[in-house]
């Protein structure tokens, strides 16, 4: 059995920057590449783009952009490559790229993985409730896509079946760099905590250079982000791994850059749920192992519930909005009486019309400098929603239309044109059994085998860990940001915080200092409850905020949709300590 397996995360979405795998193919030893490029949201502008065009509906950069220029040396290293780039259309993606190699005269062999697409089964689901919100199953003529989180099994038969380029549809994203682990160590079904390993591996990769310095707290540290250096796993047997990047490359790699995207957009860190394992990275700990390298162990795993999350998505009326900027004295006041008199003119138009009113409005002002009559420059955000794209286009038209009577200080970048209605779309999660979504695995055009295995029988769930209890008397307030490092991200319509201290023993204060109501000031728009974990492997707390984004996605009308921004409002707040321990920070 093989000793290790390298693995390369190439791509984090859709649109990242392509210069990636030239720069991860350099890497000594690479064995695989991975790249993910789906969320609710691309499937959705898929679904419409398939809609007009039968030959699209996936990701056309992958094939063009990070395969094209890079084939010939990916078949000279043999390179192994892993890729959700299909999104609705796994085939006509496959079909591109097989394009791609014949014109080089290539020998790559593409195979494809199938049946998380459920669109044209929505009628089966008429009687499912939304497994958050508990609402009803939207209306089928309004769906843009239905897809099931597939596992890794059968990314892993292709690849044992000679693969060189693997294309799928939606999978757990994790997965790709999962299906690679069982494929080179042939892990079995029963090989729970290997399974953990290798999907936090996953995780770690599935966003690129967030585990390299982007995105990061101290982003300083990282250098010049426009070298910045994409993530490679050196992954163990066992299900442990180190951290990575290229040599040359600018970014960092840490204690700390790895744990914030370990905890990046998690629930229940004892129960992040995926097709094939149920991960638990409550003991995980994460080390130096040496300059620009990082250890990570003790994932644990128990076994699958046998259900899959699926992920649907349905236009909900129509939303647009405009950003203006205000300046001078009292800008703030300026600004909401400009946007409240766009909103009124285009109520009073609506109300004359016997239409109904604006489903959802959202006025946000950012910025300005504290002080009664001092200068100060804001941002404006003002934003309705709509059954009827109509009565949008009338809150654009009425808006624009206040522009002379505004009071003063209204600017803006101009050239770009005036916004239009577009549709909201809406995610709608519920859970399947695995057995209703098969997997369908072909290799150039021929069938696999695929059968998925028997899961072991579950297992009792551990018991959540407690917060260790500050001890002592607090003297001293430090912002949070000198205590630990933090990164939030969206599940839905709930945010996650992560937080990581920079010494254990700043932890009891911070779980201390971070209540409900502090919490809620810092982020007013975390409406629902909050959910707290501690992860002592790493001295680390997770904060799940429900009902926190507006219906998240392009369903919300707030600036930050996905919370991308909620771990900078915390890591502002002054916290409690004592005076001892303030000394100790750097």
């Amino acid at each position: 059995m093989a000793e290790r397996l390298v693995v390369g995360g190439a791509s984090g979405y859709w649109g990242e920057a392509s210069h990636a795998t030239a720069q991860l193919l350099a890497h000594p030893g690479l064995d695989v590449l991975i790249y993910d490029y789906l969320a609710e949201i691309t499937l959705s502008i898929m679904a419409r783009a398939r809609a007009k065009d039968p030959g699209a509906g996936f990701a056309p950069d992958f094939v063009s952009a990070a395969m094209a220029p890079n084939l010939a040396e990916i078949a000279a290293k043999g390179v192994k490559v892993v890729s959700n780039a299909g999104g609705l259309n796994p085939e006509a993606c496959a079909a591109a790229l097989r394009a791609e190699i014949a014109k080089r005269g290539l020998k790559l062999r593409v195979a494809v993985v199938q049946g998380d697409d459920l669109t044209a089964r929505a009628a089966e689901f008429a009687e499912r409730r939304e497994m958050f919100s508990g609402a009803a199953f939207p209306d089928p003529m309004r769906i843009a896509s239905i897809n099931a989180y597939l596992g890794a099994f059968p990314i892993a038969a292709a690849l044992s079946a000679g693969a060189d380029i693997v294309v799928t549809g939606r999978v757990a994203d994790s997965a790709t760099v999962l299906a690679a682990c069982i494929w080179r160590f042939g892990w079995g079904a029963g090989d729970l905590d290997r399974l953990a390993g290798g999907s936090l591996a996953g995780h770690i990769l599935e966003c690129g250079p967030q585990a390299t310095g982007g995105n990061f707290t101290d982003w300083r540290e990282a250098g010049d982000i426009a070298e910045i250096g994409y993530p490679v796993a050196e992954i163990g047997a066992g299900g442990a791994f180190t951290v990575t990047k290229p040599e040359g490359t600018s970014g960092l790699v840490t204690r700390e850059s790895v744990a914030e995207q370990m905890l990046y957009e998690i629930g229940d860190p004892q129960a992040y749920l995926l097709p094939d394992v149920i991960c638990d990275f409550s003991e995980v700990r994460i080390a130096a192992e040496g300059p620009g390298r990082v250890r990570v162990s003790g994932a644990r795993g128990r076994a699958p519930t046998g259900r899959l999350k699926v992920s649907c998505t349905h236009e909900d009326g129509f939303r647009a909005g405009y950003l203006f900027n205000f300046n001078g004295r009292e800008a703030g006041a300026k600004a909401r009486a400009f946007a409240e008199a766009g909103l009124a003119r285009a109520r009073a138009k609506l109300r004359a019309m016997n239409a109904p009113d604006f489903a959802e409005t959202c006025v946000e002002v950012t910025g300005g400098r504290p002080g009664a009559g001092a200068y100060e420059e804001v941002a404006l955000k003002t934003a309705v929603r709509h059954a009827d794209a109509r009565a949008v286009g009338l809150f654009l038209k009425e808006t624009m239309g206040a522009g002379l009577a505004t009071p003063p200080g209204l600017h803006g970048f101009t050239g770009a044109g005036r916004p239009k209605p577009s549709p909201v779309i809406r995610l709608f999660s519920f859970l399947i059994d695995a057995a209703e979504a098969p997997p369908r695995v072909t290799l150039e055009g021929e069938p696999v085998p695929f059968a998925p295995p028997a899961p072991p029988p579950p297992g009792p769930a551990p018991a959540a860990h407690p917060f260790p209890e500050a001890e002592g008397k607090a003297t001293a307030l430090v912002p949070l940001e000198a205590l630990a490092v933090a990164r939030s991200g969206d599940k839905g319509d709930a945010a996650n915080v992560g937080i990581v201290p920079r010494r254990p023993e700043y932890l009891p204060w911070i779980a201390a200092a971070l209540t409900d109501e502090a919490i809620r000031a810092a982020i007013p728009f975390a409406k629902g409850r909050i959910e707290r974990f501690h992860l002592p492997g790493t001295s680390a707390m997770n904060l799940l905020l429900h009902e926190a984004l507006g219906g998240g996605g392009v369903a919300s009308l707030l600036n930050d949709a996905q919370g991308k921004g909620y771990a900078q409002r915390l890591l502002a707040l002054d916290i409690p300590v004592p005076a001892a321990l303030a000394e100790t920070m750097r």
